[in-house]
């Protein structure tokens, strides 16, 4: 994707029933998807969004034009994305996960570790990849040692080892 508009919101996984809906594996929350009237389709463009419903942690979507299980099978494995001026507007303490990317990383006394480079789904819990002098590191989102201030910084304060040192140190 070239458009600087589009955010990747999540993946295909395959036909769900027989009237063409599809199973969407969401990056972030499902409930950011449940109100946009289309969504980009990887290698299919863009595709009105008839009904959207949710399925587990994710959701299945019924796109127009796509009315059988066998079209729906065409989509499978495909990168979603949504306009990012199409999303909703979010509470303050909320944010979408594009909105870390290269977003600086500093220690809780402000000095500066390093940049999110991305955000990626590890299944149980999502992690920040931080590029930072010794390389990169996985850095778990959810855990009560990471804080984000919404639209300035990620805060980390880092048990020893996290980000590459030696805990020894």
């Amino acid at each position: 994707m070239t458009n600087p508009d589009l955010i990747r919101v999540g993946r295909l996984l395959g036909p769900q029933g027989v009237s063409g809906g599809v199973k969407l594996f969401v990056i972030g929350s499902a409930d950011q998807l449940l109100a946009v009237q289309r969504l980009y389709v990887d290698g299919a463009g863009w595709l009105r969004v008839k009904d959207i419903q949710q399925h587990g942690p994710g959701l299945v979507v019924f796109f127009g034009g796509v009315e059988s299980r066998e079209s729906a099978e065409r989509l499978r494995e495909k990168d979603v994305f949504a306009s990012e001026s199409e999303l909703p507007a979010l509470p303050e303490d909320e944010y979408y996960y594009h909105e870390l990317r290269g977003m600086k990383v500093v220690t809780p006394g402000g000095e500066t570790i390093g940049e999110v480079r991305d955000v990626q789904d590890a299944g149980a819990q999502d992690l920040l990849v931080v590029r930072h002098a010794r390389g990169e590191s996985f850095v778990p989102l959810q855990a009560p040692y990471v804080e984000v201030r919404r639209g300035r910084e990620v805060v980390l304060d880092a048990p020893p080892g996290l980000l590459g040192d030696d805990a020894d140190e």
